[in-house]
């Protein structure tokens, strides 16, 4: 093979790694920082029904508060934490098996019918579930509570893990149900979330209330 020709095989494959870097960047701010955003078009929706008014697209769509950098704030902290569990998440499976698991059913095999896949599991939701609870007691009220009163991200989360600490039964209801119906819009693909998500705002922003008065 000639120089020209490895060259050429090496400059593809670093665009390649390029792209999949590029992916992963849009997937992440897509997750951490744009979905709080359009969420908060939920929250003004849940607000303004609350006050008795229909509210129009364009109220959903174009939430002011929605661009405050305190929830900028929010969704770096939840970044951070998603990048800390991943690390973890990539040391449990890496102790369970000597092999890559590169497509999905083969790591579902490995998962559900070896004992190593069992134990990986078990250790994964041992040390994976506290983490994910965390990120749970930080948003589910701060989130909402951002876009109704004019509080900083510091004052916000302190209030969200209170009202965790406070309500932990409902709350760890509330936890498991978003678990679960999240876990079920993955077997369609996510698919069946642009049904679910908009009722998951409305709810969230109805349990906010309860949980914060005044």
């Amino acid at each position: 093979m000639c120089p020209g020709s490895v060259q050429c095989i090496s400059g593809i494959r670093d665009g390649r790694v390029k792209l999949g870097l590029l992916g992963l960047g849009a997937d992440l701010w897509l997750r951490f920082f744009v979905a709080p955003i359009l969420a908060m078009g939920l929250y003004e929706a849940g607000r303004l029904i609350e006050r008795g008014t229909r509210p129009k697209l364009s109220d959903i769509i174009f939430v002011r508060s929605a661009f405050r950098q305190d929830l900028a704030y929010l969704g770096l902290a939840l970044l951070i934490i998603f990048l800390m569990w991943g690390g973890i998440a990539q040391i449990v499976y890496g102790l369970s098996t000597h092999r890559l698991h590169k497509t999905l059913p083969e790591f579902v095999v490995f998962a559900i019918g070896t004992p190593e896949g069992h134990v990986m599991l078990v250790v994964g939701a041992i040390v994976g579930g506290p983490i994910a609870f965390l990120a749970y007691c930080l948003v589910v009220v701060s989130a909402p509570m951002l876009l109704d009163r004019q509080n900083d991200v510091f004052v916000a989360t302190v209030t969200s893990i209170r009202a965790v600490v406070r309500n932990p039964a409902p709350m760890i209801l509330w936890a498991g149900l978003l678990a679960g119906i999240t876990f079920a819009t993955a077997l369609t693909g996510f698919l069946a979330l642009t049904f679910v998500f908009p009722w998951l705002g409305l709810a969230s922003w109805r349990a906010y209330r309860d949980l914060v008065s005044g």
